[in-house]
């Protein structure tokens, strides 16, 4: 049993940590030393008073000293006669020892079990690899442990780790053999002598393998045409294989010659569009380890060379392959079979692969997809990206930087970890990196040398034994940890089955009564019969309630609550509780992040929420200026929850809020240029809320403001809102536009010349209403003249002076 995991139950210090024979003799070292001794004191006891102050427990339903022990790592239980007064309930026996001894319990009366963990194998670190010897190296210390742990308390125990000398390397070339990779290609055919003498620069004992790929052989992946398929290149003179996802074509060999050979044998391909069947290859080349030829000592790499993105799952669909990815290996004469038949890989799904048979991928791709990639590669573990060349002559160069970057990093995980376990690593060395409490990483771990890691197991609840693994990422090395818990009291109870204390009506259990049959109560002083049962009844229920509330049964006055449908039980004084019926997030109770207490969830250190699914920090709402929420709200479960009018996520922007080019104008007209309404009590009303400077040019954007004053001046001002509601920097143009006042000479010549031509155009107008109307009528005269008609006749009374008669006998001759 370690120090460490036993609980602090005493905080007092002893003065012995500071003696040493020198203070027998003053003197001025003397002096400094015993001054730095009691500040250590004072930090001691300091930290001690916080650490007892932790102990808390948290009792739920007691009603033995096994539900006492299970209700919280600090709870304890009293299992000394007549501690409980009659009437007081026994679940008093409960709670932290110290407060037990305070309540008059012998110390040697408390029971508390402890965690204990044993190492069951711890063989010694390897220093160099050796291949005659059939022992396999040892990076990993120890290998086995079991722990027997009290839920609620933590163990540490040490995990030690070194970077064995001229561990073997298995590398696998991963070539993207599409026509763009043409020229790529012609120089990797004569890669192998460079590749293999940087290996050798690493370890004695390297191999290297040969796969290709392009995508799958379906539309619109690919020309279908069956002359296409045979030769997809778009070139008719040169040498160009048919279509196909994905070749093995070498397995690992230690043979230069025989890589050399086989991937000089390789030709380009073709597809029709830019995404590859990458992920379809890499998947492949992780599952099917006999064919590749992995090792099981060796550190694994995957080296995927190519200029163009990849297809992941769902893509498949265009093609109408509906069937998803199912993880399996795949292969038949060294070809992927199910490459037109069943989707590409999720990336997850990749990334599960790769960590589970121990692969780092190291992605060596040209420039235009290197973003790309990197974003892959964050979600991979153990990953590289390094950018090719045009030409991919930088190859060996970059799986060098890219194996020594994998290799000096040790990440440290676990595998099928029990529910409600929790793991913490603490990294021990020169250069850890923080990566979250599930994984310990350390960075910069030269060969041979020898970090470790404190690993923090904590088990939340009781359960039967379990294992699981903790392991490098990257390495084959694991610890195995076997867990069990201690959720059982030793009482050393005597013997006699009916005991004074239960008044011989029972024996003693761990300090209270377990009665023999008829009897009932805290000391089995009740026999069945005795009391009034309405009175007994009335006892076991709460106004206007039922009966325990319908989850228990009245027994001599007392709920005696049923189990739930789970096996645990209902409590509380009517039975009206249960640990059950919490919020649920992320299909866990109180988020697997705290624990439900009647119906609500009591949080584990460092988070918060009704279902306790959020951690506790402020790191969602922090700003660029590490301002909270701009202090424009209140930062809950890590999420800004903002005043009226300001948006998420970070309270920055008001949509609603009043123009503060208007709110602020009078401020800025009596700060700027001591005029304006505010002028008077400018200061008080204007200092704490704008912080102004006047100035030649504006060096701040955020807002530009142009407004009128007071005097009829232009100001122009730019704003820039500070941390607070109604805070703000400005920024203030020294010279305002202002207009010329007007020429009042001018202004009365022209009224005078207005009314003058006013006039003139109305006599104008006059004049002209007249012409028109004479017009009218003169037209009208002459049209009424030539319509007159007169008739030519003889005045009746009028007789001519002369008259001529005619003969009428006359002949004419």
């Amino acid at each position: 049993m370690r120090a460490r995991d036993i609980p602090l139950r005493s905080c007092q210090p002893t003065s012995s940590w500071c003696w040493s024979p020198t203070m027998a003799v003053p003197s001025a070292d003397l002096t400094k030393e015993m001054a730095l001794c009691l500040r250590f004191l004072l930090l001691l006891l300091m930290a001690a008073n916080g650490l007892c102050q932790e102990e808390v427990c948290s009792k739920s339903v007691i009603n033995s000293c096994d539900d006492c022990i299970r209700s919280g790592p600090y709870c304890a239980w009293c299992q000394q006669l007549n501690f409980t007064k009659p009437g007081e309930q026994e679940a008093v026996r409960c709670d932290t020892q110290a407060k037990l001894t305070k309540r008059g319990c012998k110390r040697e009366e408390i029971i508390s079990p402890m965690n204990d963990q044993r190492v069951v194998k711890n063989d010694p670190l390897s220093t160099s690899f050796n291949k005659l010897s059939r022992v396999e190296p040892v990076q990993l210390s120890p290998q086995r442990i079991r722990l027997n742990l009290r839920p609620g308390l933590p163990t540490t125990f040490p995990l030690s780790f070194k970077r064995v000398n001229g561990y073997p390397v298995d590398l696998y070339y991963l070539m993207d053999l599409s026509y763009s990779m043409k020229d790529d290609l012609e120089f990797v055919k004569n890669l192998g002598q460079d590749l293999f003498a940087a290996l050798n620069e690493i370890t004695e004992f390297a191999q290297i393998g040969f796969g290709a790929f392009v995508d799958k052989t379906v539309l619109p992946y690919t020309n279908t045409n069956k002359e296409k398929l045979l030769k997809p290149c778009d070139e008719d003179d040169q040498q160009c294989q048919a279509a196909f996802g994905y070749r093995h074509v070498l397995s690992l060999t230690s043979r230069e010659e025989e890589f050399k050979n086989k991937v000089k044998e390789q030709f380009i391909s073709g597809n029709l569009d830019s995404p590859e069947g990458s992920l379809d290859a890499m998947m492949q080349a992780a599952v099917c380890g006999d064919k590749i030829g992995w090792r099981n000592s060796s550190t694994r790499l995957i080296v995927l060379t190519t200029d163009a993105g990849f297809h992941m799952a769902g893509d498949g669909k265009l093609a109408g392959i509906l069937e998803p990815n199912d993880e399996r290996c795949h292969m038949e004469s060294n070809l992927y079979t199910k490459s037109s038949d069943m989707d590409y890989p999720s990336v997850g799904q990749l990334a599960v692969q790769l960590e589970k048979n121990n692969i780092q991928p190291i992605f060596a791709v040209t420039e235009n997809v290197s973003m790309v990639f990197k974003q892959l590669s964050q979600m991979i573990p153990k990953s590289e990206v390094g950018v090719l060349s045009s030409d991919s002559k930088n190859v060996v160069e970059l799986i060098k930087n890219a194996y020594n970057r994998l290799s000096s990093k040790v990440t440290i995980t676990h595998d099928n970890l029990p529910d409600n376990v929790r793991v913490v690593y603490t990294p021990k060395c020169d250069n850890p990196i923080r990566e979250g409490d599930s994984r310990g990483v350390c960075d910069n771990v030269q060969v041979g040398k020898e970090i470790s890691f404190d690993v923090t197991v904590t088990a939340d609840s009781c359960m039967k034994d379990k294992s699981f693994t903790i392991r490098p990422l990257g390495i084959k090395d694991t610890l195995t940890v076997t867990l069990s818990t201690n959720c059982e009291c030793s009482c050393k109870d005597p013997d006699s089955i009916s005991h004074p204390h239960c008044n011989n009506k029972g024996q003693v259990s761990c300090g209270i009564c377990s009665c023999s049959e008829g009897f009932i109560g805290q000391f089995c002083e009740c026999s069945i019969g005795d009391k009034d049962e309405r009175t007994l009844r009335a006892s076991c229920q709460r106004d206007n309630g039922t009966e325990c509330e319908g989850q228990g049964e009245c027994v001599c006055g007392r709920c005696e609550c049923h189990n739930t449908e789970s096996g645990s039980s209902y409590h509380g004084k009517f039975c009206e509780c249960d640990d059950e019926h919490c919020e649920v997030f992320g299909n866990q109770l109180c988020g697997g992040n705290g624990n439900c207490k009647c119906g609500k969830c009591e949080c584990f250190k460092g988070y918060e929420g009704s279902a306790c699914q959020c951690k506790v920090s402020e790191e969602g709402c922090r700003t660029l200026n590490d301002s909270v929420c701009f202090n424009r709200g209140v930062c809950k479960c890590n999420r800004c929850e903002c005043k009226a009018g300001y948006q998420q996520p970070r309270c920055q922007n008001c949509i609603g809020c009043a123009d503060p080019c208007l709110t602020k104008l009078n401020c800025i007209e009596c700060l700027g240029f001591e005029s304006g309404p505010l002028k008077k009590n400018c200061s008080v009303v204007c200092s704490g809320s704008i912080y102004h400077e006047m100035v030649d040019q504006f060096s701040i954007e955020q807002k530009k403001c142009n407004q009128k004053d007071s005097e009829g001046c232009w100001i122009k001002f730019n704003l820039e809102q500070l941390v607070g509601e109604d805070n703000y920097r400005a920024q203030v143009l020294k010279k305002r536009e202002c207009p010329e006042p007007p020429s009042v000479l001018a202004i009365i010549g022209g009224s005078i010349a207005s009314v003058a031509l006013i006039g003139i155009l109305l006599l104008m107008l006059i004049k002209l209403l007249l012409y028109m109307k004479d017009l009218k009528e003169f037209r009208k005269f002459e049209n009424e003249k030539k319509k007159a008609k007169w008739a030519k006749a003889d005045n009746p009374l009028f007789n001519k002076a002369t008259t001529t008669v005619e003969n009428p006998l006359f002949s004419g001759e």
